[in-house]
């Protein structure tokens, strides 16, 4: 699979079916920061790519699968476009919770990560003139005397430049504040004002298409911060930090991996020449108690006397486990015989 830039697979799993649109089709599962896709095992051709941005609701219900027959599956609604889809996936493997814990658990820790990429007007940015730091956000640069061009008479404030985003908040009133991450710039620029040459950063049409300007002086300051967001926002867009951290508490081994070599068992048998004299003996005795019997009875004697003469061959343990078996053999013969 090919990832875009910051895009990271976080889990994948096989024997994933398409319940809604491949129904009786087994397919993979890939678990990204950003989405999630599906295709399938035959025919790889036949995929599909859902993002999480998209993704209304999650739930779990019972779906009738041709590999499962009826059993619980993930429902997932989105919508593109003012268009609803509804998607059914189902985990042909019984008894697994990945299919549901890895794509919800993803899909909140993305849906609690919006301050990375949604542009935040008048939010919980500023705690005691400073800048509340996201995980991984670092600050490279403040800018105090930056006035926004919002109003008719623009507003003083503070801007704050970091790896992430641009923030700038009214210094007389934190909560008038706006956070502009890197992903939702469209350009950046100087341009000309009614109160003179300003920076204005224009952003993407998915959070609105706003144009905001900023008035920094004097002109050195001004054209050294558009250098720096322009740099910053550049390298952003090599290697985006989306915010969706997720790790899988334990990620399944394939099973090459799991697969290990039994090295042979170093046994060693040392003969023994001396045979257990005891169990011969005792063998002998019963044997000779029971030779006083009909013709047939003698045979199986005789046939059994000639095991435990020939057993001078064995060592003591295999003679024990023999003599066990040939004394169960000769009792459970006698007692069906004085049963008659």
């Amino acid at each position: 699979m090919k990832t875009r830039p910051g895009e990271v697979l976080i889990d994948c799993l096989d024997s994933i079916e398409d319940t809604k649109g491949n129904n009786g089709d087994r397919g993979r599962l890939l678990v990204t920061n950003l989405r999630i896709i599906w295709h399938s095992l035959a025919l790889p051709r036949v995929n599909l790519s859902v993002g999480y941005n998209s993704i209304i609701n999650i739930t779990t219900r019972t779906a009738n699968s041709k590999l499962r027959g009826q059993t619980e599956a993930l429902y997932i609604l989105t919508k593109s476009n003012n268009t609803r889809f509804e998607f059914i996936f189902t985990n042909v493997v019984p008894g697994s919770p990945r299919l549901f814990t890895s794509v919800i658990a993803v899909h909140r820790a993305y849906e609690t990560s919006k301050m990375y990429r949604d542009l935040k007007l008048r939010g919980a940015l500023i705690q005691n003139k400073q800048l509340r730091l996201l995980p991984r956000e670092e600050v490279y640069d403040k800018i105090n005397g930056v006035w926004n061009l919002s109003s008719d008479q623009g507003n003083l404030g503070t801007f704050f430049i970091t790896n992430v985003r641009i923030v700038w908040h009214a210094n007389m009133n934190e909560s008038f504040n706006v956070s502009i991450p890197y992903l939702q710039i469209r350009s950046i620029r100087i341009r000309d004002s009614k109160f003179g040459l300003a920076l204005v950063i224009e952003s993407s049409q998915q959070t609105g298409g706003y144009v905001l300007g900023f008035k920094i002086d004097p002109m050195d300051k001004l054209q050294d911060a558009v250098k720096e967001i322009n740099s910053l926002h550049k390298v952003y867009s090599a290697n985006p930090i989306f915010g969706v951290d997720y790790e899988m508490e334990e990620k399944p081994q394939p099973l090459e991996e799991l697969t290990v070599d039994q090295p042979p068992d170093d046994v060693e048998i040392e003969p023994d020449e001396q045979t257990d004299a005891f169990t011969v003996s005792v063998l002998s005795q019963t044997v000779n108690s029971l030779w006083e019997s009909d013709l047939t009875k003698r045979i199986i004697l005789i046939s059994i006397k000639d095991v435990i003469t020939a057993s001078e061959d064995f060592s003591p343990l295999h003679l024990y486990f023999q003599s066990n078996i040939l004394l169960m053999t000769i009792t459970d013969y006698t007692s069906r015989i004085c049963s008659k």
